[in-house]
């Protein structure tokens, strides 16, 4: 069932949404070589707790931690480690949401760790792209395809590709609700988008292709071939006059 969230709701996300911002900045300043993922867990918990929020993914269906950091050819929900330490030229996507007065803000975006190649550089930029392309169809009386459709033509036409089995989502109380918001379709399909709905638009793009596999942890998925993937979210709502970005630090 989709939630249509009133204008004091849709108030309540965006301060979840600016706390989820706020924490997924901070972590992408400390993104750099000698650092371990965990680090950057413990920079995202601390921001969240202390801004009087709860970090939405910490404990989420047993996730061991408040963020997903999903490091070159790992596409999501990378578990943070100790031992993983980032170096020169690797692409860190981390992925976070934290809770507020009942209700969630959640957000990603793919950092470079100090100077990155050309060809990592070009993945992370299209894949921003695509996901404001996706936001741009995002528009009162449009489909979910379209959404989707926006997505997959940005990206493919760069000769990428786009994650099939993981998909954005509906966002509100729960972290998670419906509609599942896919970044691929067909123009003109799907659920018809209604002023009040607020949905995760959240291109995973791979530079080879889109196949994708879960690790024996349960959480971590790569990409098949072992070639790099990028990860860029946004919680936005539908308005009559347009998507409004609700993951904005201010």
């Amino acid at each position: 069932m989709i939630v249509l969230k009133t204008s004091r709701e849709l108030a309540l996300m965006r301060e979840a949404g600016r706390i989820s911002q706020r924490a997924l900045r901070e972590a992408g300043k400390a993104v750099e070589p000698g650092v371990s993922t965990w680090e950057l867990d413990k920079i995202v918990k601390n921001y969240i707790e202390k801004a009087g929020a709860k970090p939405s993914f910490l404990g989420y269906g047993g996730f061991p931690a408040s963020a997903c950091i999903s490091v070159n050819h790992v596409v999501i929900h990378g578990i943070p480690s100790k031992k993983q330490i980032l170096k020169e030229g690797d692409i860190v996507s981390i992925d976070v949401g934290a809770c507020l007065n009942g209700f969630h803000g959640d957000n990603a975006w793919t950092f470079p760790c100090g100077d990155v190649s050309k060809e990592a550089q070009d993945l992370m930029d299209a894949t921003r792209e695509s996901l404001f392309a996706g936001i741009a169809a995002a528009l009162k009386g449009a489909r979910l395809g379209d959404i989707g459709h926006a997505v997959q033509e940005y990206v493919e036409a760069r000769s990428y590709s786009v994650v099939r089995d993981f998909v954005g989502h509906g966002v509100g109380a729960k972290l998670h609700e419906d509609p599942s918001v896919p970044n691929y379709g067909t123009p003109g399909r799907g659920v018809r988008l209604l002023p009040g709905m607020t949905i995760a638009i959240e291109p995973m793009v791979n530079q080879g292709a889109y196949q994708v596999k879960v690790l024996d942890d349960g959480w971590t998925t790569v990409t098949v071939d072992g070639r790099l993937s990028a990860h860029f979210e946004h919680t936005i709502a539908i308005t009559p006059d347009g998507p409004v970005i609700l993951t904005l630090p201010d």
